[in-house]
């Protein structure tokens, strides 16, 4: 419901926008001033700040695609849009204050019509290099490795790709998801695990789930693809990113189960699963949105009840919460993702603000974790200050523990699943 709230305070955010536009137009252009000019130019302006809304509104179709992706790079825009003008309007009323004083001559240049051409065209040029520069960068799936000690009998090297935030929908489609698979097979992984938020809650968003499907089971690894849920792997409506959250329970669509289980990914609803005698792995439901069937989250200390602590135990989470718990309960390694650090500039800075570990690596005790920035966007179809990535993880052990002997055909693993206690 948040979204709800913030309405007011977009509708202010645009009006401040076209005030400002249609300002510096009128000034560099003075026949724009005339009432048939800009009555148009004010219908457009409000089609745009309005194509939120119509999205949100329209029943699945191509109109309502086009018309959300249009809708997710205005709000990209708006706020580099926003930004610029806020920088432009500060700078303007620091060099009225300290420079027109003292020389009247910074009056005649800077306020004049050319100054303000001149002073619009930079902002225009600083908005659209900032916008270009972030859908370049959203669309552009990097590597990020890592490599961490677990004090245990283990695996020679357990190397892990650690994914989240896929948001699959209108935004994230088939051309992205071919390209975070290839990376991943490139790294030859042993496990591949997906740390929530594979869809962006609406599974009517999915332009093309069959293709899809096909995508995701050409993950290659050695023992399997794993995956817990997240807040946005829900059916709840999406308005500019936030959710209406439903009165009914907040469930995953089964559509969304049925997709995974298609793709030949398994999925960790609160339970964990013994591989290969060698080492744990738990997915946990999310913290705010545990799921279908499940109220309230198991605590640290009941995951790990009963487990034979001296092989490795490892945790897929979607948020990065509770790390000092998880660490005392004795797990090893913490995956998540949720933040997207912050995604788009200033929200790298402001999300560092709200999380013990934003993105990256943190150690709490004997224990490593690691959240990463996501693969996808959700919003604003852009990244600025922050990255889309796979997250490659080598994890040594103090010895090997001999792990079993088996092909890398899916089921062919010696697994063991447990609901948290055993």
């Amino acid at each position: 419901m948040i979204a709800v709230y913030l309405s007011p305070a977009y509708l202010l955010l645009c009006a401040y926008v076209f005030y400002r536009l249609q300002t510096w137009l009128e000034r560099c252009l003075p026949y724009l001033k005339r009432k048939r000019i800009r009555t148009p130019i004010a219908i457009l302006y409000l089609c745009v700040a309005f194509s939120i809304l119509a999205a949100f509104l329209l029943e699945p179709s191509p109109a309502k695609r086009l018309l959300k992706q249009f809708s997710n790079t205005w709000l990209g825009v708006l706020l580099y849009a926003l930004l610029v003008i806020f920088a432009a309007d500060l700078l303007r009323l620091l060099a009225k204050r300290l420079l027109v004083k003292q020389n009247s001559r910074w009056e005649s240049r800077l306020f004049s019509r050319r100054g303000h051409g001149i002073i619009g065209l930079a902002c225009l040029l600083c908005i659209g290099g900032f916008s270009i520069a972030g859908i370049v960068s959203a669309d552009h799936i990097r590597v990020t490795d890592y490599e961490v000690y677990v004090d245990k009998e283990g695996p020679d090297e357990l190397k892990i790709v650690l994914v989240a935030d896929l948001h699959l929908g209108y935004s994230i489609g088939v051309r992205h998801m071919e390209q975070m698979v290839e990376l991943i097979n490139k790294e030859e992984a042993d496990l591949v695990v997906i740390a929530g938020d594979i869809f962006d809650n609406e599974y009517e968003a999915l332009e093309e789930p069959e293709i899809l499907v096909e995508v995701l089971a050409g993950i290659q690894s050695r023992y399997g693809v794993y995956a817990c849920y997240g807040n946005h792997d829900i059916r709840e409506k999406v308005l500019a990113g936030f959710t209406f959250a439903s009165a009914g329970e907040k469930a995953s669509d089964p559509r969304m189960d049925a997709f995974l289980e298609e793709a030949g990914i398994r999925l960790l609803r609160e339970e964990g699963v013994l591989i290969g005698d060698a080492f744990y792995l738990y997915g946990r439901p999310d913290y705010g949105r545990p799921g279908r069937g499940i109220r309230v989250r198991k605590t640290p200390e009941q995951i790990t009840q009963g487990l034979d602590l001296t092989r490795p135990v490892i945790v897929i989470d979607h948020q990065p919460r509770q790390l000092q718990e998880l660490a005392d309960a004795g797990v090893d390694l913490d995956l998540c993702g949720h933040t997207h650090d912050g995604q788009t500039f200033p929200g790298n800075l402001m999300a560092r603000l709200f999380w013990e570990n934003t993105c990256g690596y943190l150690q709490k005790g004997a224990m490593h974790n690691i959240v990463t920035s996501g693969v996808g966007v959700f919003g604003p179809d852009m990244r600025l200050g922050t990255k889309s990535e796979i997250c490659v993880i080598r994890v040594r052990f103090r010895q090997p523990a001999g792990l079993r002997d088996q092909d890398s055909t899916p089921g062919a693993w010696d697994l063991r699943y447990w609901d948290g206690v055993i």
